[in-house]
């Protein structure tokens, strides 16, 4: 768990200035040149009030579903996590603020329980009431939010149409799924016609891993989403590799929380598993190693300079957006991004570029 007050890690000042014998020109330029830093903000130049950040990874939680969520773990005999019971919409943006976020992505963290095991027609009018809290705080907050919307994923018809309302009448910017809803991945067939649909509207899709109903007694002694959210995420990116999806579906723009969980280990040994295949092509048309290429990965509490090398090695800067994990983990993680030794240029496109070549409307 990460104690760091996220206020803690500020951004230092700094300056260039004309010296005497500079020129009328050279000190016109040099305006210029500050005017257009401050107008276009960079992570990489610290020192600005506001930088450009954008979290592609950020959560919320309405009062009905956070209710529900500290219920569920009451019930359980589970501790409630301090950052989610803090939750309020104006912390939310106090931390931006002092943090240099210019704009965050709603998601819902994924659900307990599949929905709180309340059923199918309930979480269906569950994910409505969440996405519609989200839709308001972006119309009360404008450029501050997007939506990843959510869905229940428990009947086929009810999800169809909330992906319809989501997109139509909400103007979500893409969708957020978990990676696994009770026994089934996102590669099972059952989710089919879900997948169709989003590449149909050749939709931004973010995938938020959680403790599988399987696997919560892997823990070895750690608190389960240590280990087991991570490789959440792996079985669901290698499901939807592995029967094709990826292959099928192109036009989706995939998005993977906290670098891809334990892929960017992985991918070797599922290479050498799958990668001579005969029928390669048929479910990796770009090889395994190409397959994970095209996939988007956030940083969300995976800044250690060993996971973001072992990300950076698999996958091209261009496929990398900068996350937090908030609030279970603070915004201020572009911090150990900077310690990487990374181009301004490449700090930037994590910073805010990629997340705004995936969603046009924050730019």
């Amino acid at each position: 768990m990460n104690t760091r007050d996220p206020r803690s890690r500020g951004y230092h000042s700094c300056c260039t200035c004309c010296g005497p014998s500079s020129s009328r020109r050279g000190f016109l330029a040099g305006l210029g040149a500050l005017g257009a830093a401050l107008v276009v903000p960079t992570i990489a130049a610290r020192g600005q009030a506001k930088t450009a950040l954008i979290d592609t990874h950020l959560h919320f939680y309405p009062p009905e579903y956070q209710k529900l969520w500290l219920d569920y773990e009451d019930a359980r005999k589970q501790p409630h996590f301090s950052g989610q019971v803090a939750w309020t919409r104006s912390k939310v943006i106090e931390d931006m603020d002092q943090n240099g976020v210019r704009a965050g992505i709603l998601s819902l963290a994924s659900t307990p329980g599949v929905w709180f095991d309340v059923g199918p027609a309930e979480a269906g009018r569950l994910a409505r009431a969440c996405n519609e809290y989200a839709a308001e705080m972006m119309r009360d907050h404008p450029g501050r939010f997007g939506l990843f919307a959510t869905l229940s994923m428990l009947e086929v018809d009810a999800t169809l149409k909330e992906i319809e309302y989501a997109f139509d009448t909400l103007k979500a910017d893409g969708i957020g799924l978990q990676s696994s809803y009770g026994d089934k991945w996102l590669g099972n067939m059952a989710y089919k016609p879900v997948i169709e649909e989003l590449n149909r509207r050749k939709a931004v899709v973010y995938v938020h891993p959680l403790v599988a109903s399987c696997c919560s007694a892997l823990s070895v002694g750690t608190f389960p989403a240590v280990i087991e959210v991570p490789h959440d995420t792996t079985r669901t990116v290698t499901s939807l590799l592995l029967s094709g999806s990826f292959a099928r579906f192109r036009d989706i723009k995939w998005l993977f929380s906290h670098a891809g969980g334990t892929i960017p280990m992985m991918a070797g040994r599922i290479n050498s598993f799958y990668g001579a295949r005969p029928n390669l092509k048929e479910f990796a048309p770009e090889g395994i190693e190409g397959e994970l290429r095209r996939l988007h990965y956030d940083t969300a509490n995976a800044t250690f300079a060993p996971s973001m090398a072992a990300l950076m090695k698999l996958v091209p800067i261009s496929q990398i957006t900068y996350g937090t994990d908030y609030p279970y983990f603070g915004f201020g993680q572009v911090a150990d991004l900077q310690k990487l030794g990374l181009t301004a240029g490449d700090l930037d496109a994590i910073g805010h570029e990629n997340a705004e070549r995936l969603i046009p409307r924050l730019k």
